[in-house]
């Protein structure tokens, strides 16, 4: 009895030992799929290409840094730099209004996708709805008792009973009486969220390009000032400026769009954790200033000081800076948690001074560098080091991973491109 009783333990663990490597397996290749492994060492080229054209605009380069993304006269284009040629175009709905088309765009960090959002007129911003009166109920009828009414509770009728009074039929001349065809005003501007898969650069295959959703609650002119992306919990962020009015839109990998901004708030910037999606902002309502974490609609205050700037997250650390007077003098972190509290200490990592005004751009690379460089010179502190590199070209520009630099210079009517590790 006890050698059979083994027998069927020991394969009972083994069978368990088998589920738990498969279901191991499965979870593994469905991360895969799901969110692919960023690379150790961010990828890194050296080359030329020439580009068509001279105005070029909000440049973006891929992950892997073989495709360019651009705005050239209100078309957003993609060129791919190994074969020198442009492979995607989304021009204008309307040449007549160059508020429309492409708002903003951004590549995922770790794999060839684009994300955009494109705007165009509603064709139907008025429909027709006919409406039917309310439905008219029969007037009630009282029976006027007699003295031969039975208590109240019995069920008994009296025969004689013939008396009834009919209750008046009000007339409301508020109320139609026939069906009317009313008028619904809709969004007069249609704004929908597009992704576009580039194949490998080596390959002869044409872009994907997917619509993704309507998004409702985008006004009408609204300007992206900001937008942060979330990979590992498909979160996305972004902040519209439409008059004097902005708002914190959240959308969700469930198409779910929700305000999360409060009345009078305004956000200089933002940054999403690449790890649990929670959302640092710059918080300003009147005079107060604020760096604050968002994780659905709780709210925590990281730091009260007026100076204060969120500066981006990395590898489970976020990153602060201290701003006075257009300077950039101290970087403090604290770190990158899941169950975020208040007033966490903050870690001063970095003292000195560093040019920090809205003309200037701010990456966080792939080691954790800070990057934060202007067209001529590119600021980057290192591990608590600091090193100036002076830079070549009409333009340049740093890919968000902090590792390639792209500079461009314009020849005639095309652009030289040149692609080159950023020096660390």
């Amino acid at each position: 009895m006890k050698k059979r009783l083994r027998i069927v333990l020991i394969w009972a663990l083994i069978s368990l030992i088998l589920q738990f490597g498969a279901y191991s397996l499965l979870n593994n290749q469905v991360q895969k799929v799901m969110a692919p492994p960023v690379p150790i060492e961010p990828i890194t080229l050296q080359l030329k290409a020439t580009i068509p054209g001279v105005d070029l605009t909000n440049i973006q380069i891929s992950y892997a840094k073989d495709y360019l993304a651009y705005m050239e006269n209100g078309t957003l284009k993609v060129f791919n730099l190994k074969k020198e040629t442009v492979v995607f175009e989304k021009k204008l709905p309307s040449a007549n209004d160059k508020t429309l088309g492409v708002l903003t765009y951004q590549w995922l960090p770790d794999r060839s996708t684009l994300l955009y959002f494109y705007a165009k007129k509603n064709p139907n911003p008025i429909t027709y709805v006919t409406r039917y009166p309310p439905q008219t109920e029969s007037p009630p009828i009282i029976k006027t008792p007699t003295a031969n009414s039975t208590s109240v509770g019995q069920n008994t009728e009296d025969p004689n009973e013939k008396t009834v009074k009919e209750v008046p039929k009000v007339v409301n001349e508020d109320v139609p009486t026939k069906p009317w065809v009313e008028k619904v005003y809709g969004n007069p501007q249609i704004t929908e969220l597009y992704t576009l898969e580039l194949p490998d650069s080596d390959e002869d295959i044409a872009p994907d390009d997917r619509f993704n959703q309507t998004i409702d609650q985008f006004p009408a002119g609204g300007k992206i000032e900001e937008w942060v992306v979330s990979t590992t919990t498909n979160l996305m962020y972004l902040t519209v400026k439409n008059g004097s009015t902005e708002q914190l839109m959240e959308i969700d990998v469930m198409k779910n769009v929700r305000t999360l901004n409060t009345w009078g708030e305004t956000i200089d910037n933002m940054a999403a954790s690449d790890r649990y999606g929670t959302l640092y902002i710059d918080s300003k309502v009147r005079a107060a200033q604020q760096v604050i974490a968002m994780s659905g609609t709780k709210r925590h205050i990281i730091s009260k000081n007026v100076n204060d700037r969120i500066i981006g997250i990395r590898d489970g650390k976020v990153n602060i800076g201290e701003v006075v007077n257009d300077v950039l003098v101290k970087i403090k972190t604290t770190p990158d948690l899941s169950e975020v509290k208040s007033n966490p200490s903050l870690k001063t990592e970095w003292q000195g001074s560093i040019p920090f005004n809205k003309n200037l751009r701010t990456v966080i690379g792939a080691k954790g560098q800070i990057v934060v460089y202007d067209h001529q010179t590119a600021y980057i502190v290192t591990s608590g080091q600091f090193k100036e590199v002076t830079l070549h070209g009409d333009e340049n520009y740093v890919s968000v991973d902090g590792a390639e630099l792209i500079q461009l210079t314009r020849e005639g009517t095309s652009t030289l491109a040149e692609l080159q590790p950023l020096e660390p």
